[in-house]
């Protein structure tokens, strides 16, 4: 591609629009994604990556964009697009993703969120309150109980909502406190490096160990808009389980009735899109999130590609395949770490024991199996070989490439279902 076709196809700020993120580790899914954003109309991200994608798939923030910007040119894409430079954590990642071209920066604060408060009480909630306010958050802990204590907050359809407890107050200070301090720190470094050119913001506090309460929620919304932090859309921790590359678990009245809250408190303080993280595969609740969120939605997914490419493998290299599924076993403990799924290993038969056909249908359509290709990805790509001595990254490209019209229609079929259930909402 020559820097006169680069130029057309940059990304762009996409605003309010609902959207949706494809996230690429192999380089090779954007003509997928592009047919499959066309049985939909919400606005693509096509180039998504985390930075602990990148170093798990030794890439850099310039591979992820100039691989987008490939599939898209030969896909004769001419609509807007985003890309988002995913779960940032420090000034470095800013700085790196933004003189690569991405316009949407998700910032993470997960470690300064602080997951014990929702056990703290008395003089140890005292004490943690306190040290939020001696590390700066608010000047006193008057200014913080006049900003919210006592306060009613009249929320679209009539319901109020507000802090009428100190204690209530307190919890979500402490927990989400320090975490909107560092947002509003990397909200400035992100406008510092994408000045005269613009940027908009998601912020991401799906990573913690409980949901994020409505309550909880119009404490970081009314203080996002206090520190003039203007985030495109916020992602919280909802009820019930969103495990990697599989269905919703939970109670779908109780999730919609809690994203119904969500959705008003984000008019309320906004607006901003609520953003569905760990959001491929959750096919019962896209009906309900695409109803209930409206134009208000963003969702992100990721490992859900890398696995259709998989699918190609399984369907033409099928030795291959099975030496990635035992492969992809033997780091599957070690690799889970930093993933919140429920897979063991217990629960797969002998993957060599299954028929090509099999295979496929337990490691690709099947939860534990699923989990088991999703977590191990990094493993896979940057340090696992085949029998042959070539690499399993090397080989898969290799096929991706060989197979291209099949690897498009695979990526199409799968996200065209997200699409079209979210449209169907």
């Amino acid at each position: 591609m020559n820097d006169s076709q680069l130029e057309l196809s940059k990304p762009s700020l996409l605003g309010l629009a609902p959207s949706f993120g494809f996230g690429d580790r192999l380089g090779l899914a954007t003509p997928g994604h592009i047919a499959a954003c066309r049985k939909g109309n919400l606005q693509p991200i096509f180039a998504q990556q985390s930075v602990r994608e990148m170093m798990r798939t030794n890439r850099t923030p310039q591979d992820v964009m100039s691989a987008a910007q490939r599939g898209i040119q030969e896909e004769g894409w001419t609509g807007a697009w985003g890309a988002d430079a995913d779960h940032l954590k420090s000034e470095e990642d800013v700085k790196n993703l933004a003189n690569a071209g991405f316009t949407f920066f998700t910032i993470d604060p997960s470690a300064y969120v602080q997951n014990q408060a929702d056990t703290l009480v008395g003089a140890e909630l005292q004490g943690a309150v306190d040290d939020v306010v001696s590390a700066g958050v608010f000047s006193s802990l008057k200014e913080l109980e006049n900003l919210f204590l006592g306060r009613s907050h009249v929320l679209a359809g009539g319901d109020s909502i507000g802090f009428d407890s100190r204690e209530q107050l307190y919890r979500a200070a402490v927990k989400y406190g320090k975490a909107i301090a560092h947002s509003e720190k990397m909200a400035k470094w992100i406008a510092a490096a994408t000045q005269g050119r613009g940027a908009e913001i998601e912020v991401s506090v799906d990573e913690t160990d409980s949901p994020t309460s409505p309550a909880e929620h119009l404490f970081i919304g009314l203080e996002f808009k206090r520190r003039s932090v203007k985030a495109v859309s916020l992602a919280p921790r909802f009820i019930g389980e969103f495990e990697k590359g599989i269905d919703y678990k939970g109670d779908l009245k109780a999730f919609e009735a809690s994203l119904k809250q969500h959705v008003a408190i984000a008019k309320l303080c906004g607006p901003y899109k609520i953003s569905v993280h760990s959001g491929s595969d959750k096919f019962s609740i896209y009906p309900i999130i695409g109803r209930v969120c409206g134009n208000l939605l963003h969702v992100k997914t990721a490992g859900t590609s890398y696995l259709e490419a998989l699918r190609v493998i399984a369907r033409t290299r099928a030795p291959l395949f099975l030496e990635i599924i035992e492969y992809s076993l033997g780091r599957f403990e070690s690799d889970r770490a930093t993933y919140h799924i429920s897979a063991k290993l217990a629960d797969l038969p002998k993957a060599g024991l299954l028929s090509t056909k099999e295979r496929e249908v337990v490691f690709l359509d099947q939860d534990a199996g699923r989990q088991v290709l999703h977590v191990t990805f990094g493993s896979v790509l940057t340090q696992g070989k085949a029998a042959n001595g070539c690499t399993f990254k090397d080989a898969i490209l290799e096929t991706l490439h060989a197979e291209a019209a099949l690897h498009k229609d695979v990526l199409a079929h799968h996200l065209g279902r997200h699409i079209t259930l979210l449209n169907a909402g």
